[in-house]
């Protein structure tokens, strides 16, 4: 059973509401044989990221930047799992209140040192959002599950 990790830090329920349709997608029950590991940013562990297939990530855009619980994760996890995650597939999902460029732009630094792989195109939000944003957060969820199905 290949393994999706969803790593998130959500403290707002705009932001859960995001996460829960990542989730909602990559457990579609048309995704088999791929089990989906949702841990937040402060929890994740580096077994949890060498045990993973596949990443999706989850983040406000705060002060131009990924949260510092995101950034908390990767601190506290990047020396040990380098290396030994290469060429895995990812994407990210971001909401700002005025701009996410400088979140994106951190997220994707990370990946690049990591050798992971942009598997689809990151989902960017900013201010309030609608049906069809959360629309895009699910369709995320559901493409990087079935990048990741045998």
């Amino acid at each position: 059973m290949r393994q999706l990790l969803i790593v998130h830090h959500s403290p707002t329920p705009l932001l859960r509401s995001l996460t829960e349709a990542v989730v909602a997608g990559a457990s579609d029950d048309a995704i088999e044989g791929v089990d989906v590991n949702v841990v937040p940013a402060l929890e994740v562990l580096i077994d949890d990221f060498l045990s993973a297939d596949g990443y999706l990530l989850g983040t406000p855009a705060n002060f131009g930047y990924m949260s510092g619980a995101m950034k908390h994760a990767f601190d506290s996890t990047y020396d040990d799992i380098r290396g030994r995650v290469d060429k895995r597939p990812f994407s990210v999902w971001i909401h700002g209140r005025s701009d996410t460029t400088g979140a994106r732009r951190s997220l994707l630094s990370v990946a690049t040192g990591l050798n992971w792989r942009l598997a689809a195109e990151p989902v960017e939000l900013i201010g309030p959002v609608d049906q069809s944003d959360l629309e895009r957060c699910t369709e995320l969820g559901g493409t990087l599950a079935a990048t990741l199905m045998s």
